[in-house]
């Protein structure tokens, strides 16, 4: 396969699952102002530090409000990374590698763009904010199915997929450090008695509500709720699970080219890291230093992969 079918592949499911995954950590952030209303400027502050968009949102807006920080991250123009401009580079990545996709993977990825466009043309108001995430959420999922349900587990596929995991843990990651470093910033409180309304927002944010439950019988705990987004290995958001597509989808590759490249190397080497720890070492540690640690990992072995395929050769 040619690198540049390859990366835009890649890149067009980071870019679907980045859209997502914004909607989610904006929904984490729009709940969590909710029950901390006194607070609320920041709460919203703390999901821009997560997104790690807080100079760009600093250049554009004064203050950390509500409306300010929905409409940064779901529609602004001026900013690269919204749900908007991710969609467009999604649609454009499809189009480049238009030959290599199903015709229902194609036109899934053309019905999310045109629905999502359409949705943000006017600003998002908190009223109506529920509901053009759940949209979001919802198309990308039509990708997503498509995705599983028309392609060939080959190359193609497993470009596809590592450009979805290596984004999906980077999200998991960034919206448990959201609860745990932003909200609090206080090593000594990490494990302590905290709100069960944040905790079940931070669950849902990422799909895992009822999920969770199921595993822990209905209690919850930050430190259980810790364990399962971070090294649970049947939770298809937690860093373990992602880890583990990410290291299958290599080796695929490495055996049908019949070559050993780096980035297999330190995908190996990451999942041995998470499959060494337990949820008490992680604690230890310190769970933001691990969250910091696990993105600048996660983060170098997809410029590795980048490179190893080049992409932009």
């Amino acid at each position: 396969m040619l690198g540049k079918t390859a990366g835009s592949l890649f890149w067009m499911f980071r870019y679907m699952e980045r859209c997502e995954n914004t909607a989610r950590l904006t929904e984490a952030g729009f709940y969590i102002a909710l029950t901390r209303s006194k607070s609320a400027e920041d709460e919203w502050q703390s999901i821009i530090k997560a997104a790690g968009m807080e100079s760009k949102f600093e250049t554009l807006h004064d203050t950390y409000d509500g409306p300010s920080v929905i409409n940064f991250l779901l529609r602004e123009k001026d900013n690269p990374a919204s749900v908007r401009s991710m969609i467009d580079l999604a649609r454009s990545n499809a189009r480049t590698a238009r030959t290599a996709l199903t015709r229902e993977v194609w036109e899934a990825v053309n019905e999310a763009w045109l629905n999502i466009c359409e949705a943000l043309k006017k600003p998002v108001t908190p009223k109506g904010l529920p509901e053009i995430l759940a949209l979001i959420k919802r198309q990308t999922a039509l990708v997503e199915g498509a995705l599983q349900g028309t392609m060939l587990r080959n190359d193609i596929f497993d470009f596809a997929r590592l450009g979805m995991f290596i984004e999906r843990a980077d999200n998991t990651a960034r919206i448990l450090d959201v609860k745990y470093h932003v909200l609090l910033p206080s090593v000594s409180l990490v494990g302590g008695s905290l709100d069960n309304v944040q905790w079940e927002t931070i669950l849902r944010s990422v799909s895992a509500n009822r999920s969770y439950r199921w595993v822990n019988k209905g209690a919850i705990s930050p430190k259980s709720i810790a364990n399962f987004l971070t090294l649970d290995r049947s939770m298809p958001r937690s860093l373990m699970f992602c880890q583990c597509e990410i290291a299958h989808n290599l080796g695929h590759l490495n055996r049908a080219y019949g070559t050993q490249h780096e980035s297999q190397t330190l995908s190996e080497a990451l999942l041995n890291s998470l499959q060494s720890q337990t949820i008490d070492s992680v604690m230890a540690q310190g769970l933001h230093e691990f969250i910091t640690n696990f993105l600048r990992q996660n983060q170098a072995l997809g410029a590795q992969i980048e490179s190893d395929y080049s992409f932009y050769a």
